[in-house]
């Protein structure tokens, strides 16, 4: 993430697409072929990190 970049949000390294474009193509079932032709310069590897990036977020603990 760069302030400079996006307004700082989360972007796939090297590019100016949002990993939360990524994550939404994705959970409106767009297949890894569709979203790395919709996106030149992503590929399934940018994809999978996206999904990991997202996985951590979603970790958090349990607070009393």
């Amino acid at each position: 993430m760069d302030p400079q970049v996006c307004h700082g949000k989360p972007t796939i390294t090297g590019t100016r697409v949002l990993v939360s474009n990524i994550l939404a193509s994705l959970a409106a079932g767009e297949s890894n072929e569709a979203i790395v032709t919709n996106y030149p310069g992503i590929t399934k590897k940018d994809i999978r990190a996206a999904l990991e990036f997202a996985s951590g977020l979603a970790q958090f603990k349990s607070l009393p």
